[in-house]
């Protein structure tokens, strides 16, 4: 029966012997629960107390870091292996990766910018590459939105830096909103700007300040375009997406109750010269 103290091989000029091939992946198991149980306790706490989702999850990605980096120090000591022993491949590997990975280190220090400076929060609902959505997380190679129809988006860190976002909700939580309409040539456009302002005040969750406005855009090929602008205040009850719909809706029925025609896209052809037609004879379908 072979002895514990039996060296199996050589790393780096230090034996390995079986009892420490034995008792590493103990420890290591025991190293990770145990650092898993107090990263969590520390969570727990931050949630409970109220702390910015921002700074939890800066904290979550470095505690997992902590975590991996006592793990590789435990495994180390156990093996008695010193560090120096990994110089050479450390710089090996980092020219490889420098090499190899370039838009994955890209993203992932861009990441680290973004969870730092905090341009973007959890929560905020912004605008990027043509893509809206209410940022779900942040982490350090990519970016969760969610869409207003409920789509799940990943964003590459890197292009919330590199290009340019809006964010509607940096300063505050206030979305403004604009519902486009057209009504049929002939309408009274005082009548029609007058219908839409009281729609508006009559939706409880359109801001009364800032007061919301009505203006006449344009003489359209087919109808006369109104824009509806008002403010809403998001939040987990309200979306700007739902308020519109609503909005929508009021228009429709007060519209058909006013006598008012919404307008459809129509086309006059006028015909040069004379068009005689002789009763009696089909026309030809082609």
């Amino acid at each position: 029966m072979p002895s514990l103290d039996q060296v199996l091989f050589q790393f780096s000029g230090q034996d390995v012997t079986l009892n420490q091939l034995l008792v590493l992946p103990i420890a290591l198991l025991l190293g990770y629960f145990l650092l898993n149980f107090l990263a969590l306790l520390v969570l727990r706490s931050m949630t409970k107390r109220g702390t910015n989702p921002d700074l939890v999850q800066v904290t979550r990605r470095l505690l997992n870091i902590a975590v991996l980096l006592v793990i590789t120090l435990i495994a180390l000591q156990i093996l008695k292996v010193p560090l120096t022993a990994f110089a050479f491949i450390s710089g090996a590997v980092a020219i490889g990766v420098g090499f190899g990975a370039q838009n994955i280190i890209n993203n992932f220090i861009s990441g680290w910018i973004v969870i730092w400076e905090r341009p973007i929060r959890i929560n905020d609902f912004i605008e990027v590459s043509g893509v809206q959505g209410s940022v779900q997380e942040i982490n350090t190679r990519s970016t969760r939105l969610k869409r207003p129809d409920g789509v799940h988006l990943l964003i590459p860190n890197a292009k919330l830096l590199e290009e340019i976002v809006v964010n509607w909700t940096l300063v505050d939580r206030l979305l403004r909103c604009i519902v486009r309409i057209g009504v049929a040539y002939g309408s009274d456009v005082a009548e029609v700007k007058s219908l839409l302002e009281r729609l508006m005040r009559a939706q409880s969750d359109i801001l009364v300040e800032p007061a919301p406005e009505v203006v006449f855009e344009d003489f359209g090929d087919s109808a006369l375009i109104f824009e509806a602008y008002f403010w809403v205040q998001l939040s987990d009850t309200v979306s700007a997406r739902t308020v519109r719909s609503d909005l929508r809706m009021a228009m429709d029925a007060a519209f058909r109750e006013a006598g008012i025609s919404i307008a459809y896209p129509q086309r006059d052809v006028h015909l040069a010269g004379t068009l005689t037609v002789t009763p009696g004879r089909p026309l030809p379908l082609a």
